[in-house]
């Protein structure tokens, strides 16, 4: 493990620390994704369907890869529900260097967010 990859998982381990009080749980990737899709949404007080959990986390993924312009940011529908539209970058490829790099955005995201 590189130095970088060891400042990254401290850093990350750290916002688990930070969060797991809300789940009386150490959260994983898939339960930060599910968080940041619900701050997005905005609509916190009502029960999610499966599918729209999953549509959560997507909203999730492409507010992380936003930050970094792989997606843009294109508006909302009559629900509420924010759309977005992919820029042409290209994403890391491999997925332990893209989770990775989902990791690092959510460690921005929320030093920016909290």
């Amino acid at each position: 493990m590189t130095s970088e990859e060891r400042e990254l998982e401290t850093a990350w381990q750290r916002l688990l620390y930070k969060v797991k009080p809300m789940f009386k749980r150490k959260p994983n990737l898939q339960t930060m994704l599910f968080l940041i899709g619900l701050q997005e949404y905005g609509h916190v007080n009502r029960t999610f369907e499966k599918e729209e959990k999953q549509d959560l986390m997507h909203i999730a993924v492409c507010t992380l890869l936003a930050q970094e312009e792989y997606f843009r940011f294109v508006g909302r529908d009559d629900e509420g529900w924010p759309h977005f539209e992919p820029t042409g970058k290209v994403m890391p490829k491999g997925l332990e260097s893209q989770e990775r790099f989902l990791k690092s955005q959510i460690i921005y995201y929320f030093e920016q967010n909290l």
